[in-house]
């Protein structure tokens, strides 16, 4: 081949490795609180009135597995979209656990060392590949009811009578 459309070749592969390296970046990098103007006033510390009342209305409720964006711990200004287990309400707020599908169970000593503390739920449809699932029993997440962008499912009563046992537990309820 002749060397100019070499040059060609060479350039248009490090265009598009460039491309696709910077949009491998966009969707590691933190994510901006949609309606950000909306201040979070941090995760909530008191004791929770745990309630288990899913109502099939299309609205989010206690005991209804959702996907909403999570302030991250060190700055709630940033975060991502995940599950959250709705575990009650406080003012026009609710209270949720993050769950994940990562297993702690390996790494449970170094995770407690940290203060996080995860419980295992099994799978359901909140998750499309069917992947067992942790509820974050450490860290209430206050989440706004307008910012829910959908319904996963709804927790049976006997894993969330479970997270609810554990809850009181590990926060002396």
């Amino acid at each position: 081949m002749e060397p100019l459309i070499l040059a060609i070749l060479a350039a248009g592969a490090v265009g598009l490795a460039a491309a696709r390296a910077t949009r491998r970046a966009k969707r590691r990098a933190p994510a901006r609180r949609p309606g950000a103007e909306h201040h979070y006033p941090g995760d909530f510390t008191g004791r929770v009135d745990v309630r288990y009342a899913p109502r099939p209305d299309g609205r989010p409720d206690p005991g209804e597995i959702v996907w909403t964006w999570v302030p991250f711990e060190e700055d709630h200004s940033r975060g991502k979209d995940r599950p959250v287990l709705l575990i009650g309400r406080e003012g026009d707020w609710l209270l949720a656990l993050q769950l994940t599908s990562k297993d702690h169970d390996l790494d449970a000593a170094q995770e407690a060392r940290w203060g996080r503390y995860w419980m295992d739920i099994g799978t359901g449809a909140w998750d499309r590949q069917r992947r067992p699932s942790e509820v974050r029993l450490d860290r209430i997440v206050r989440v706004d009811p307008g910012a829910v962008r959908r319904e996963g499912a709804v927790l049976d009563r006997r894993r969330f009578d479970e997270v609810s046992h554990s809850l009181s537990e590990l926060h002396h309820w």
